[in-house]
């Protein structure tokens, strides 16, 4: 498996494609995800595009766009969240036919190598309580279960303390 490059979303090249991932990950997670996104990201997902392009704009390494070689195969979502030093991840992507093989840990690592850089000490991420893979992957990295996050009923809060780098 070849090291993989993080590069910073380039919306003006790449934004059906953020869409893609995006609308992919919430079917993969919700059976209404379709729904859903439709209803988070606004007409033609122009809500999600001005808020990504907000999120670039704030910190271009915190989203960004996995190459491996030439082929874009994951998309990685985050911000620090004021000053009680809190990452969160809101996208955590990769292709279909690059799951299971690994490179999912690496995408792990560049995120945790970020917020080590920021002076991130604890970091939360959402997850459908019915993605048995992603919350197996997480809870594997460290990540704990906190249970249904506040103010949803079908969506359960991650948490992980970060190390000191």
């Amino acid at each position: 498996m070849m090291s993989l490059v993080f590069r910073s979303i380039d919306l003006e090249a790449h934004a059906e494609l953020c869409v893609h991932f995006r609308r992919d990950a919430f079917a993969c997670s919700f059976a209404d995800g379709d729904k859903r996104f439709a209803l988070e990201s606004g007409e033609h997902a122009q809500d999600y595009i001005n808020w990504l392009s907000k999120r670039i704009t704030a910190c271009p390494e915190s989203c960004v766009h996995v190459f491996d070689g030439p082929e874009i195969i994951g998309q990685i979502e985050t911000e620090l969240r004021g000053q009680e030093k809190l990452g969160y991840i809101y996208l955590f992507y990769l292709i279909p036919s690059r799951r299971g093989k690994g490179y999912s840990d690496q995408l792990h690592a560049y995120i945790m190598q970020l917020f080590q850089e920021v002076g991130v000490i604890r970091a939360q991420l959402s997850v459908s309580p019915t993605n048995q893979t992603a919350i197996n992957f997480y809870k594997r990295h460290g990540w704990q279960d906190l249970g249904i996050r506040p103010g949803h009923t079908d969506i359960n809060l991650m948490e992980l303390a970060i190390e000191a780098a």
